[in-house]
């Protein structure tokens, strides 16, 4: 693909829009973004605060430790974590910076200020309104669509920012649907490798220290100890672990910041973690594992775009998927390797539900990258799944519209339930 490819930019764009930092679970720091833009618009301390989430926000948030809050769960310590310690302009690393004075503030908010929590349906999968209030002033802030994309902003009446939600759309981010397996292919085989360098070079120093962090702490079920205590430390099963480490040093507590792909850090750890173990394991150098890592970054995103944000369908379904193409290009696979490797592990895991943020993402993650993996291993030995086996169909294009058809439409229901038995839990 030339530099002067149109496609070649948006690209680079893309990789640039979604590969960004995050201290903590992006729904609760979504949450905490909101909040701390409202007290900022406020211009003081509230006395009572009233939130209004989604179903799949309030799915996201309520099992998730947030960070820098002594261990505090759920939607109302979020929006008091923004409130209290919140710098707004650091968008998703909002509450990276908490003084311990301002962890003791939070508690004693919490257990005096009011703040109510509804669940709200305006159409739209991924909601947060945020209004906090003192005395007859108020402040409103809205995020819609995806985690930093404030769409109003109201004080006393006045709309100081107002864009239409209309649907689920992605106003003001790159068109994401320029992207295809082919030309994702073409890209990573002719970009620049200074073109990507900062983006990619950040999510390989940010994702390896968080994982480092995961096997070494004591952070939720600890899958990847786990993994490695049962099944040695090759290749594969390192892979599997460092992912699922770095989930599970993320969904509980850890403060570390994590670079993330499509808004999930699950996902920005799963598409790149077992890469760069595989990059490491073969001795591939650092320009093909630069590659690799941009080809499992776009196919992962090139997945969710089908599926949204937010579902009922578990990201790292995706990312592991796009995880088993960067391990197939490392290994010396070329197209037909690398797509066929993507639609054999959706084959085996799609379907697995995605029940909010919390210690079992890491075990997903691990039986993703496994089918990744297994994908590749798969193709290696002339076996593959065929149009016409479940939701298979001819080509990699069809197959993963009908993942973004089953993931968006298929589970709407599914969600719903999952949201009702955790709201009633």
């Amino acid at each position: 693909m030339e530099k002067t490819n149109e496609k070649y930019s948006a690209y680079i764009q893309i990789l640039e829009e979604e590969l960004v930092p995050a201290m903590g679970c992006t729904e609760p720091i979504a949450l905490a973004y909101a909040a701390a833009k409202a007290r900022e618009v406020l211009g003081e301390m509230p006395d009572s605060v009233d939130i209004g989430a989604s179903g799949s926000i309030i799915k996201n948030v309520k099992s998730v430790i947030v960070p820098n809050t002594n261990h505090l769960k759920g939607i109302p310590a979020a929006a008091t974590a923004g409130i209290i310690a919140g710098k707004a302009e650091k968008e998703l690393e909002v509450i990276a910076e908490v003084s311990e004075a301002e962890t003791v503030r939070m508690a004693e908010f919490l257990k005096t200020v009011p703040i109510s929590v509804e669940h709200i349906d305006n159409g739209v999968t991924f909601d947060i309104i945020v209004e906090a209030k003192k005395g007859d002033s108020y402040a409103k802030v809205r995020i819609a669509n995806y985690h930093t994309n404030i769409v109003l902003v109201e004080k006393d009446g006045e709309k100081l920012l107002d864009i239409p939600v209309e649907g689920e759309t992605e106003e003001g981010l790159t068109d994401r649907s320029l992207l295809n397996m082919e030309d994702i292919w073409d890209f990573i085989n002719s970009v620049d490798i200074a073109d990507i360098k900062e983006v990619i070079g950040r999510q390989i120093e940010y994702n390896t220290a968080i994982a480092d962090e995961g096997l070494k702490g004591d952070y939720g079920a600890n899958i990847g100890s786990v993994l490695l205590d049962t099944y040695g430390d090759d290749v594969r099963t390192r892979a599997k672990a460092r992912a699922a480490a770095g989930s599970d040093a993320r969904m509980n507590g850890c403060e570390l910041p994590v670079i993330i792909n499509a808004g999930s850090g699950n996902q920005g750890m799963t598409c790149s973690l077992p890469v760069l173990e595989y990059a490491k394991e073969y001795n591939s150098g650092e320009e093909k594992m630069y590659r690799a890592l941009a080809l499992s970054n776009l196919t992962a995103i090139h997945q969710k775009t089908g599926i949204g944000r937010l579902s009922a369908y578990c990201g790292a379904v995706s990312a592991g998927a796009a995880a088993g193409a960067g391990i197939a290009y490392l290994m010396g696979g070329g197209y037909e390797e690398v797509v066929h490797t993507v639609v054999n592990a959706l084959a085996i895991v799609s379907g697995m539900v995605c029940d909010g943020a919390k210690a079992s993402c890491a075990a997903k993650i691990a039986a993703s990258v496994d089918a990744g993996i297994l994908g590749y291993n798969m193709f290696l030995r002339g076996q593959q799944f065929y149009a016409g086996d479940g939701i298979v169909t001819k080509g990699v294009e069809a197959t993963i519209s009908n993942i973004g058809r089953l993931g968006k439409d298929g589970m709407k229901e599914t969600n719903e339930e999952i949201i009702k038995m955790m709201i009633n839990d």
